[in-house]
């Protein structure tokens, strides 16, 4: 027997690399002109070439991060972001963690304290109304308690600070807080900041120094510290003023009396005029406190005594949340775990549903009126096929609002379209259509505006198919019918791929047509995104609409893929 013949496939002789192994072992290392090993001076050669490969795709992947993956990393990470919450009460997300609000029962005092720190804070930053509106959206009516707050934190503890003031005036005077708590290197740094300031007139924006707390001072008077500090920052960042130049807020004097009432040794802790004022104010301390804080909210407002309000903030006081996911899911996140709303409030997955399904719908409508027109254009001869396609075109050349209001004029009960059905006699005037405002109308009106998108890739592939393959079936004795639907159809199909995959992702993202002729029960879930967006400002909730649409369009996209094949979609060649 004989060995049986090579494959033609295989490489029997010597290859480049081989060659070079061999001829290394023979002669040693082939060099380059430069002298440089061939290997090395080949592999150089092929990292400079992949370096200008990645040089020319280099802007276009800069395009593609900047304006495609950032905005969507973005999307998702602002439909599970909650920190405004932590970051605006962060004393009170930590000491109401604690609180069992099965109880029945407000927080306590503590909490209540923590707070009125955080909420005197963010008043004075503006912060109040922006966390408000966050929480409103949960639970309807907090947003009119924050903005009632910030005009009621600013007296809270007035009293208390009258009386301090009455015992002993000095702690009117912003210079006994500097000489209370600042140490003598940044009062003498501040000193200097004041004199450029005076310098530099109203127009002056260089922030103060930083303030520096005395150990000891701290230490003896911790709450006070804590609420200074908080005022200090305010001043410094915000106002870019400095503390000595302002009195401290209420709230202040009203830590400086609870830290005095808790600990009176506390006055040991100073020496001089900073102890003889202490002092002075220690007896009103005692008599004063404990300060009520839950009596002063309920003053402002007893709504905030109510339990589902504490609820509501204990449950969002994580840096992130599930919740906007689940109010797109007609759900929501309670202190008892995730239950769905009213049934009269569930309308997000009727939304999505009746997105899908009339996307599909306006999809199958533009195949079914596309295919024809486009095998026209694609069998005329080429001077017709070229002013038809002008017509096909024209729309593009429309303003895409001129063609829905249009759509609004005939479609309308006295419009166009009922008029010439009624002067036809096919309806009678009682019995006009509703045409617009509905479905029926956004179909129509979406049907018109995409169908040029499911023409030209029809178009394109049909005007590769040769004729003389329909020709050549007829000849065997085929049908028109069975040339069409055996020989021309299948050939067709990438187009309708590729068109339906156009017109499907389109139709869905549309919210100007849905807005302006479907009335409410014809719009779609971008509508309801577009109005959290620029209506209600709940960009949270339209990110967790948004993430789930791009999710159902990559399941769809997915399931295309297996069933039909992205490989079969062309557009033309």
């Amino acid at each position: 027997m004989t060995d049986a013949a090579a494959s033609p496939d295989k490489i029997t002789g010597p290859t480049p690399d081989t060659a070079i192994r061999d001829a290394e072992r023979a002669d040693g290392p082939m060099v380059a002109a430069d002298g440089r090993p061939l290997k090395q001076s080949l592999n150089r050669a092929l990292r400079r070439q992949k370096m200008r490969a990645l040089a020319l795709i280099a802007p276009l992947l800069l395009f593609i991060l900047l304006t495609f993956l950032i905005p969507i990393g973005q999307m998702l990470f602002r439909s599970v972001e909650n920190q405004i919450v932590t970051d605006t009460l962060p004393r009170t997300v930590v000491s109401i963690s604690d609180w069992d609000a099965a109880g029945g029962e407000p927080p306590s005092q503590e909490v209540f304290a923590d707070f009125a720190r955080d909420l005197t804070l963010a008043a004075e930053q503006r912060m109040h109304t922006r966390l408000g509106s966050r929480l409103n959206y949960e639970q309807p009516g907090i947003s009119s308690l924050f903005r009632q707050a910030g005009r009621g934190m600013t007296d809270m503890g007035e009293e208390v600070m009258e009386s301090l003031v009455a015992a002993e005036p000095a702690w009117e005077e912003a210079q006994t807080w500097v000489d209370l708590f600042g140490t003598p290197d940044w009062q003498a740094e501040n000193a200097d900041w004041l004199v450029l300031k005076d310098e530099g007139g109203m127009r002056f924006s260089i922030p103060p120094p930083e303030f520096e707390f005395r150990p000891e001072a701290r230490e003896a008077l911790p709450r006070t510290a804590d609420a200074f500090a908080d005022f200090e920052l305010f001043s410094r960042v915000d106002d870019i003023e400095s503390v000595a130049e302002e009195t401290p807020w209420p709230l202040v004097h009203v830590s400086l009396a609870e830290d005095l009432a808790a600990n009176p040794g506390a006055v040991e802790a100073f020496d001089g005029e900073t102890r003889a004022r202490l002092e002075a104010v220690l007896p009103v301390a005692e008599a004063e406190m404990p300060f009520d804080y839950r009596a002063a909210f309920a003053e402002m407002d007893e709504d905030w005594l109510e339990v589902s309000f504490w609820e509501t903030l204990q449950t969002f006081s994580t840096p992130f949340t599930s919740g906007y996911f689940l109010t797109a899911a007609d759900r929501k996140l309670t202190a008892d775990g995730v239950q769905m709303v009213p049934e009269d409030q569930r309308i997000y997955g009727t939304l999505f549903l009746r997105t899908m399904v009339m996307s599909l719908g306006i999809t199958l409508s533009c195949i079914l009126l596309g295919y024809p027109v486009a095998w026209l254009l694609a069998n005329l001869p080429l001077r017709t096929a070229n002013v038809l396609m002008i017509l096909v075109l024209l729309p593009f050349w429309t303003s895409l609002l001129v063609r829905t209001s249009a759509w609004k004029v005939l479609l309308q009960q006295q419009g166009v379209i009922n008029d010439l059905l009624v002067w036809l006699n096919i309806i009678s005037d009682a019995n006009r259509l509703v045409l617009i405002n509905n479905q029926t109308g956004t179909i129509i009106a979406m049907t018109h505006i995409l169908l040029p998108f499911m023409i030209l890739p029809l178009y394109s592939v049909m005007k590769t198919i040769p004729p003389s393959y329909l020709r050549a079936a007829k000849s065997l004795g085929a049908t028109n019918w069975t040339a069409f639907w055996r020989v021309y159809f299948p050939q067709s199909v990438p187009g309708i791929g590729a068109g339906s995959i156009l017109v499907f992702i389109l139709a869905i993202g549309y919210y100007i047509t849905p807005e302006i002729v479907g009335g409410t029960r014809g719009v779609f879930i971008s509508n309801r995104i577009a109005f959290h967006i620029s209506t209600s400002l709940n960009w949270g909730l339209a990110a967790a609409l948004g993430t789930i649409l791009l999710a159902l369009v990559l399941v769809l996209y997915w399931l295309y893929d297996r069933i039909v094949g992205i490989d079969n979609v062309k557009l033309g060649g």
